[in-house]
């Protein structure tokens, strides 16, 4: 029901965009972003977007990655430049309705130093 794309392999100061759709099944989405995982670390937080155009960053990509958001389209965009080898991992896109949170596959972002 979510369908991202946009990871791939980068050099370490480059830039990348991750894209991802929801699907017209998830109806009342009032919130979407982006996680990431890295090998051998749990899920965590990369931004969030809400309805609103309201955003949250962790501490680690802020000033370096910008969300944004087509209400209408249902679709949730990661701008990510300064690329970091921290950065390496899968990100995952996610939406958020009243009744449950709903996540994609997954998309592979490498960053080579």
């Amino acid at each position: 029901q979510l369908q991202a794309c946009g990871g791939g392999l980068v050099q370490a100061g480059g830039s990348l965009r991750l894209s991802c759709a929801a699907s017209g099944r998830i109806s009342g989405i009032n919130a979407m972003g982006w996680y990431r995982q890295a090998p051998g670390k749990q899920r965590d937080l990369v931004a969030t977007i809400l309805n609103g155009g309201r955003t949250n960053y962790a501490d680690s990509v802020k000033g370096r990655f910008t969300i944004s958001r087509d209400n209408v389209k249902n679709t949730v965009h990661l701008q990510m430049n300064n690329l970091k080898p921290e950065d390496t991992a899968v990100y995952y896109c996610y939406a958020r309705n009243i009744l449950s949170d709903y996540w994609g596959k997954g998309t592979l972002v490498t960053v080579s130093s």
